[in-house]
């Protein structure tokens, strides 16, 4: 959508050390579930809400950069599933955001602030939501144990002179850990064995206090062993292993020890989940492959009945007819699936946008007005609303919905991304230059988010209070700017 180069200067580069650092664990004790503490330092390089500041200016910089998959269904998912198991984590010092990449490989990775991300591939590998639920406990463990904090801090009484290249090629590794792990691995020289030994002991943590998360948050506390024995045992003799594999390597010892970890809890074996399925299938429908061999894949699934909840494969189904512009065929399973379940989001997500596409746009704009009354600024329902109101051109109702949303939830990428289509198509000029500064903003480029503004104000001159407004908001991004170059 928006073609931005990043922002950011090596300051930035230095501060985002990702957390899927190596998986290394050769040294494991002979009691292995007795790992001792390392106890939650870093304060002294780095306070928490500094931490705050540098994880919101990274998340912007992802926004800019990377291909971040902005659908409110799979955003509430991955956020429910992701404070499902924060809300029984220890040392939670802010909110959290869950997002995910749209990327083929396997990885994950948490920074600053509370971030963490997932890549698209690494969801669809996952055979159960445990595995996933087990991926996302280990990186909220290393934010909850300042890992990325204690990393600055013993890296600080080094002083290396090859550290900020070293971590500029971690932040490369972040997301494309193929090419950063060969320009970290030219770069970190003497100070290697130190960095590898410290990251050691933040993995092992990470997995103990990663594991008991994931008992406590009533998920398979196999979950962690199960999943990365088959990542492991898949591409143990491939030439070019995954990027989780670069980033986390699995030796045998390190799985056996998850192994045994979970074994101090108790067994739980669970059903499907039918929301971890619906996002699978959502993923595969939308974001991987091409629409006609998606709904061969599907249409093989039912006939062969190889999947885990029917309704998921007929969801992926009607998702892949929709692509390939099937809209009756869409329409006729969608419509029986939200027989079934009325209130499933994923279902009043796909309809809406069949309804839209076949002319029916009243259908929809019926479906989430009842919606919208009992789950009010809920993203899915909110959107899909603003979207059908714009699509039959009820602009004030469309930009009321939108707005009173936005009060909820300020800064929603989506939300002011309509928000600017919406006063483009009506042709205010003056709001739609002021949304789009908060997309430009969003996406951390405040010079352009001024540039905006400014260009608004003169097409609101018989509006002085947004003016005034406008005003206002020039130096609040003015100052986000300037704070973050005192970072």
């Amino acid at each position: 959508m928006y073609n931005l180069k990043p922002m950011f200067t090596a300051l930035m580069l230095t501060l985002a050390i990702a957390t899927s650092t190596s998986f290394n664990a050769n040294a494991i004790d002979n009691n292995k579930n007795k790992l001792p503490d390392i106890g939650i330092s870093g304060y002294s390089v780095l306070s928490t809400d500094k931490e705050l500041q540098i994880g919101q200016a990274m998340m912007r910089q992802l926004r800019g950069s990377q291909p971040l998959i902005q659908d409110p269904v799979l955003i509430e998912y991955i956020n429910h599933l992701g404070n499902t198991l924060v809300k029984n984590a220890q040392g939670v010092n802010y909110a959290f955001e869950f997002f995910l990449i749209n990327n083929n490989e396997l990885n994950a990775f948490a920074f600053f602030g509370g971030h963490v991300g997932i890549h698209s591939g690494l969801v669809t590998t996952a055979d159960t939501e445990s595995e996933l639920a087990s991926v996302i406990a280990h990186e909220i463990s290393h934010v909850t144990q300042r890992h990325l904090a204690r990393r600055l801090e013993s890296q600080s009484q080094t002083q290396s002179l090859t550290m900020a290249a070293m971590l500029s090629s971690v932040l490369l590794t972040l997301v494309n850990p193929t090419v950063g792990m060969a320009a970290l691995s030219a770069s970190m020289a003497a100070t290697q064995q130190a960095s590898i030994n410290y990251t050691r002991g933040n993995e092992k943590e990470a997995d103990r206090v990663g594991i008991a998360l994931l008992a406590s948050s009533n998920f398979d506390p196999q979950g962690a062993a199960s999943f990365f024995s088959k990542m492991s045992a898949k591409y143990r003799y491939a030439s070019k292993p995954p990027a989780m594999l670069l980033t986390h390597p699995m030796p045998q010892s390190r799985i056996t020890d998850a192994r045994q970890r979970a074994l101090n809890y108790p067994a739980r074996p669970l059903p499907p989940s039918l929301g971890f399925e619906l996002t699978k299938a959502r993923l595969k429908s939308r974001y991987q492959g091409d629409a006609k061999s998606n709904i061969s894949y599907f249409k093989l699934q039912l006939e062969k009945k190889r999947y885990a909840i029917k309704a998921a494969a007929q969801y992926g189904l009607a998702l892949s007819y929709f692509e390939n512009k099937q809209t009756v065929q869409a329409l006729n399973i969608l419509e029986a699936l939200k027989k079934t379940d009325g209130n499933n989001l994923f279902y009043i997500d796909a309809l809406t946008d069949v309804y839209i596409a076949n002319n029916q746009a009243d259908s929809a704009i019926k479906m989430l007005e009842r919606l919208n009354l009992f789950m009010p600024n809920n993203q899915v329902v909110s959107l899909n609303y603003a979207n059908a109101l714009l699509s039959v051109k009820n602009y004030d109702l469309a930009t009321q919905i939108l707005q009173d949303f936005l009060l909820v939830n300020p800064g929603n990428f989506i939300a002011y991304d309509i928000l600017t289509t919406l006063y483009r198509t009506q042709g205010k000029t003056g709001l739609m230059h002021m949304s789009k500064a908060e997309v430009f903003a969003l996406l951390g480029a405040y010079s352009k988010a001024v540039d905006e503004l400014q260009t608004s104000y003169t097409f609101l001159e018989e509006q002085p209070l947004m003016q005034k407004r406008v005003k206002a908001r020039v130096l609040q991004f003015q100052e986000q700017e300037s704070r973050l170059k005192r970072l």
